[in-house]
């Protein structure tokens, strides 16, 4: 989808500049501004839905939470 967004904005980029009315090339020059803010966010959410964590937990980190016990604990030791 990200992509087809980048295709038609770009597109939408070509046609603002080959208009002669300035109504029309107003028009494509919206149309290409919306388009790069959507264009934009699709391939944020893209980026940030490839790092996120999975939305369900091991079977290891449950048992863990039940006991109490901190999964993250890399044997700190205080002085």
């Amino acid at each position: 989808m990200r992509w087809l967004l980048l295709t038609l904005t770009l597109f939408a980029i070509l046609l603002c500049f080959t208009r002669h009315g300035a109504g029309a090339m107003a028009w494509w020059l919206f149309v290409t501004l919306v388009g790069t803010l959507a264009t934009t966010l699709a391939f944020a959410q893209a980026r940030i839905a490839g790092n996120a964590r999975s939305d369900s937990l091991s079977e290891y980190e449950l048992r863990q939470l039940r006991e109490g016990k901190d999964h993250h604990n890399h044997s700190t030791s205080e002085h």
